[in-house]
């Protein structure tokens, strides 16, 4: 395993996906190398991989298909797409389907490379982040509890209500553990909880939305019955 990282090269063109390893190898990584999404799909399951370089158009299954199969069971997995030239909603889809990145073709290698750096370095920090260090990856955000700030896979802050907060700190610093109403009111008395509404719900629904690849299937944050919410920090 190189140091540097692992990366799929998923492209139906051989010549891009001969091109692509030689430079990613040149440049101190390990390549693996799909000329298909079922052959990525093959190959993820098989190997670590840090980052897939996934072109939308494909024959059969597409990119945007492979990519949304990609984060919602690779939760640490990056993603970056590589688009035509001009096709803003296919970069915009992307993006909602949980791409890290995208680089439009035609593109230059040295481009290319250096936007892969840069987002295995997000992605690799926000991956290690912990509550020892103050900070807990939680799907696709990491929470910073020292600086009460939630940031994204962009490494943008996410908009959150002091109420989102106190109820992501409490599952985050109790994971794997189902979390009652009634214990995360408790751990909150310092806030205006009303526990006779579905607050905690609602919040729940808000903070899926934030933070989950897909949150009608949430991951992160599940519902158990009958007891409450419980926090999966790999989202096995």
């Amino acid at each position: 395993m190189n140091a540097k990282g692992t990366i799929l090269i998923v492209d139906d063109e051989p010549d891009v996906r001969a091109v692509l390893e030689e430079y990613f190898v040149a440049h101190g990584y390990a390549a693996l190398c799909a000329e298909s999404a079922s052959a990525a799909r093959l190959l993820v399951a098989k190997h670590p991989i840090d980052l897939a370089l996934v072109d939308i158009h494909m024959p059969g299954e597409d990119g945007l298909s492979l990519a949304r199969h990609l984060r919602e069971r690779y939760a640490k997995l990056a993603i970056v797409m590589l688009t035509s030239a001009g096709t803003v909603v296919d970069r915009i889809v992307g993006l909602e389907m949980g791409a890290d990145d995208y680089i439009p073709k035609p593109f230059d290698p040295r481009e290319l490379v250096a936007r892969v750096k840069s987002v295995l370095r997000r992605t690799s920090s926000a991956g290690r982040a912990d509550i020892g260090a103050a900070k807990v990856r939680i799907g696709r955000c990491v929470l910073d509890i020292a600086a009460h700030r939630l940031i994204d896979d962009k490494g943008e802050e996410v908009p959150m209500s002091p109420l989102e907060f106190d109820l992501l700190k409490a599952l985050a610093e109790h994971p794997n553990r189902a979390l009652s109403r009634e214990h995360i009111l408790n751990l909150n008395k310092q806030r205006d909880w009303d526990p006779f509404d579905r607050s905690v719900d609602l919040r729940i629904m808000r903070l899926r939305k934030k933070i989950e690849p897909d949150p009608e299937h949430p991951r992160f944050i599940r519902t158990i019955r009958n007891e409450g919410y419980l926090f999966v920090p790999d989202g096995a």
